[in-house]
């Protein structure tokens, strides 16, 4: 469980808010219940607060207005089943899964990206729905990258860059964040940067799995964070956002993103993306660039 630091949370607010989401939370019997959904966002971070949405139609619309509280559970990628489990008519939806109780006793799924554990602040209707706005009381988020839903498809991460980056020559870099700091190694001539390699023959994720395992931590492939093309080395260059799990690196340090340590980077390009991520971190609102070395655009990820 991580503590409610500020910067965690927003960390974690901006790296889950698009990603799906199981809701649970116990009925006046104090049985689980649960129901997928992807309404999730943060309404406040001082204090820290939630909020989803559920239809007034919803046979679990009684227990959750009354309810002391709930949990919201980001899905990883790799748990399309809990999505269609919690998303269908199923007598019971926790039979399948593995969860245990949360710090404020609403159920938290095992294996989850993320999970927030809320107290009921207030209910407000909304037209055919209800907002059900949660105070969050405990919160933890891992490596584990977040399964996500765009037009009746499931997309992950990992078969989304697999399609982008196939057939091309390329320089991956891994991004490694954690807690608002970001690592980074020497580049062999006494400046800072990104740990990077030309994509070998068995392609670009296995490729960033093998320069995530080069830095002794525990870390899971991101999204693409930013696409560009180098003209000086007449290459594509693919950075992958990745959240690390708490540990200490084999190589390199963490590099708080606002730190004046960010101005040793060798490569302008990669200097410019680090103030970019920086400033999104803050907001909480993350982008994709494309374009090349020097100018591109940046596309807000919806």
């Amino acid at each position: 469980m991580t503590s409610l630091d500020p910067r965690a949370l927003r960390n974690a607010f901006g790296t889950f808010m698009t990603g799906v989401t199981v809701v649970t939370a116990r009925d006046a019997d104090g049985q689980p219940l649960g129901f997928t959904a992807n309404s999730f966002t943060s309404v406040s971070l001082d204090p820290p607060m939630v909020l989803v949405c559920l239809a007034n139609t919803s046979q679990n619309y009684d227990a959750l207005v009354h309810a002391d509280g709930f949990a919201v559970n980001v899905l990883a990628e790799t748990q399309i089943d809990i999505s269609n489990t919690f998303a269908r008519p199923v007598e019971d939806r926790f039979a399948t899964v593995k969860w245990q109780n949360g710090p404020e006793g609403s159920p938290i799924l095992d294996d989850v990206s993320a999970w927030f554990d809320c107290a009921m602040h207030k209910t407000v209707d909304a037209g055919d729905h209800v907002i059900l706005i949660g105070r969050v009381k405990a919160f933890h988020s891992t490596a584990n990258p977040g399964l996500g839903y765009v037009r009746g498809t499931y997309i992950t991460p990992t078969a989304a860059t697999e399609a982008a980056l196939a057939g091309t020559d390329l320089i991956v870099s891994a991004l490694i964040e954690r807690n608002g700091e970001v690592l980074l190694i020497d580049d062999g001539h006494g400046r800072s940067a990104l740990p990077e390699a030309v994509v070998s023959d068995d392609g670009a994720s296995a490729t960033l799995k093998r320069l995530i395992a080069e830095t002794g931590l525990s870390a899971q492939p991101g999204f693409i964070y930013s696409m560009f093309e180098d003209v000086h080395r007449k290459r594509q260059h693919i950075a992958f956002l990745c959240q690390a799990a708490e540990g200490e690196p084999k190589v390199g340090k963490f590099v708080p993103l606002n730190s004046r340590a960010l101005d040793d980077v060798s490569d302008p390009a990669i200097l410019t993306m680090l103030e970019r991520l920086s400033a999104e971190s803050l907001l909480g609102n993350f982008g994709i660039y494309t374009g090349d070395q020097n100018s591109g655009e940046v596309r807000p990820i919806a």
